[in-house]
Order: C-alpha cells, then structure tokens, then sequence
C-alpha cells in the first residue's frame, strides 16, 4: 500500500504576506518620486514609472477579481488612469485591505485549477505570481529612475 501525501510549501497568509511585502515597498518608491517626475522622467524610452505603477496596480485588481468573483475576463479600462501621485496612492491603497481579505479565505486547491484568463490558460497561483514578479520588474525600473534623478530609492530588501 503506498500513502500520498501533499504538502504546502507555502500558506495563503504567507503568500499574502509576501506579496503585500513587495506592495509596501512599490508603494514607497511611489513615494520617492518628485511628483513633477512620476508620470514624466523615464530612460532609455521606457514607459514612466507612474505609468508602470499603475499597470501592477491593475495587474494587482485583475487578481483580486479572479480572487473573489472567479471572473478571469480582462476590461479594458475605459479612460486613462489619473496622472497623480495621490490618485495612484489612493487606488493602491485601496487593493491592500482587500487582498488582505481574499487570500487567506481562498480555497488553496482551486489555486491549482487552471483558469482561462487574459494572458492565456494557467492556475491562478501561476497569475499571483506573475503580479508579483512584473511588480519587481517595474520597481527594478524606478529604481533606476530615482538614482537617475539623483535620489537614494528606499531599500529594496526592507519589506
């Protein structure tokens, strides 16, 4: 007789917490930026980093739906988002508690069932995680941009 057993590696709340880790720290590069230079200053053609905060803020929004409704379909958004600092601090800040609530009520297998969603067919854990490292992505983005304008970014490992 052979016994199978599953194991996590990693909870929902640690999940969670995680990902609300790297959230407080994209939030304080937000923060970092002159307000005249956050949706303005980019290099080398880049997009700049307002823009790129609030597509992981999107990003974040398109998982907590998938979360909470199981509704995987992706919605344009119908006008451009708002070119200040404190429209994309109040959006972001809207997602935390909310993310706070949906993950560790989440059923942990149905993170596992592939869903389709915008970017094509993958569990919902795989587009948690694709959040998340986009996030890094584009923080790794302002980073540049705040030592570009002469400005220290906050540390990267203080989450």
């Amino acid at each position: 007789m052979t016994t199978t057993t599953s194991s996590s590696v990693l909870s929902l709340d640690a999940l969670r917490a995680h990902w609300q880790g790297h959230r407080a720290l994209t939030r304080r590069v937000i923060e970092a930026f002159p307000e005249d230079q956050l949706f303005s200053f980019s290099v080398g053609g880049m997009r700049p980093f307002g823009e790129l905060a609030w597509e992981m803020s999107g990003v974040s929004a398109y998982n907590l739906t998938g979360l909470t409704t199981d509704d995987w379909s992706w919605h344009e958004p119908e006008t451009a988002p708002p070119q200040s600092r404190a429209a994309l601090l109040a959006a972001w800040d809207a997602l935390t508690p909310a993310l706070d609530a949906a993950l560790p009520a989440a059923d942990p297998d149905w993170f596992t069932r592939p869903q389709d969603m915008a970017w094509g067919t993958m569990p919902p854990l795989d587009s948690v995680l694709y959040a998340i490292d986009n996030e890094i992505h584009h923080r790794g983005q302002g980073y540049v941009y705040l030592r570009a304008l002469g400005i220290e970014p906050p540390a990267f490992f203080e989450r």
